[in-house]
C-alpha cells in the first residue's frame, strides 16, 4: 500500500517469480517521467533532499520529483554530496615524450574500488615576446572511486608508477553544481 504522495501508488501491480519459485505481488518498472523547466538550485554544504522538497514544494516526501529531474545523478545520496562513491581529479605532468595513457589507465582501473578512469587534456596558446605561440597542456585524471576502499593517497602512488608526477587531488562532487528543480506537480 502506498500514500497518495508516493510515485509508485499508479504503477501497476504484476505477478513475478521470487528465488524459491512463488509468484508474488510486485511493482512494475516505473519509468521516468518527461521533466520541463529550467528553474536550478545550486547545492550547498548541509542540503538534504526533503528539505528542499519542503522548501520549493511545500512537502518533504516530494523529494522524488527533484530525482527524476536530474537523471544523470544515479543515487539520491550523490545530488548533495554522500554517495559511497567520490570522483577525484589528480592534475599530472609527465617529464618527457609521450604520456603513458594506456598504462595508467590499466593500473587504476586494476584498483580494487575504482569504478572509472577519465583523462582530460587541455591545451592553452600562450603568446611569447616576438610573436611566437607555444602551447601549454594541462593534464589531469578524474578517478571515480570508493574512499572506504581506497584512498586519494594510494591512487596517486599508482598515478606516480606509471611514470607521472601528481598535483594535489579535487573532490569535484556535487557541491557548488546546479541540479534542476522542477515545477511543482500536484
Amino acid at each position: 500500500m502506498f500514500s497518495k504522495l508516493s510515485r509508485y501508488r499508479r504503477v501497476p501491480d504484476i505477478a513475478v517469480v521470487d528465488a524459491r519459485g512463488r509468484v508474488v505481488a510486485a511493482k512494475d518498472f516505473r519509468p521516468l517521467p518527461e521533466v520541463t523547466g529550467t528553474f536550478t538550485h545550486t547545492v550547498d554544504a548541509g542540503d538534504r533532499l526533503d528539505q528542499l522538497a519542503s522548501g520549493y514544494y511545500g512537502q518533504p516526501l516530494q523529494y522524488w520529483h527533484i530525482c527524476d529531474a536530474n537523471p544523470q545523478i544515479l543515487s539520491p545520496f550523490d545530488l548533495l554530496d554522500h554517495e559511497t562513491l567520490t570522483t577525484s581529479r589528480f592534475p599530472v605532468t609527465v617529464t618527457a615524450g609521450a604520456p603513458p595513457w594506456a598504462a595508467l589507465i590499466a593500473r587504476l582501473s586494476a584498483t580494487v574500488a575504482v569504478v572509472e578512469v577519465t583523462v582530460e587534456e587541455d591545451v592553452t596558446p600562450v603568446p611569447q615576446p616576438g610573436g611566437a605561440v607555444v602551447e601549454r597542456v594541462d593534464r589531469a585524471v578524474l578517478v571515480t572511486y570508493n574512499p572506504a576502499r581506497v584512498d586519494a593517497p594510494t591512487l596517486s602512488d599508482a598515478i606516480r608508477a606509471t611514470g607521472f608526477s601528481v598535483g594535489q587531488p579535487q573532490d569535484e562532487g556535487q557541491l557548488g553544481q546546479p541540479i534542476v528543480i522542477p515545477p511543482s506537480v500536484s
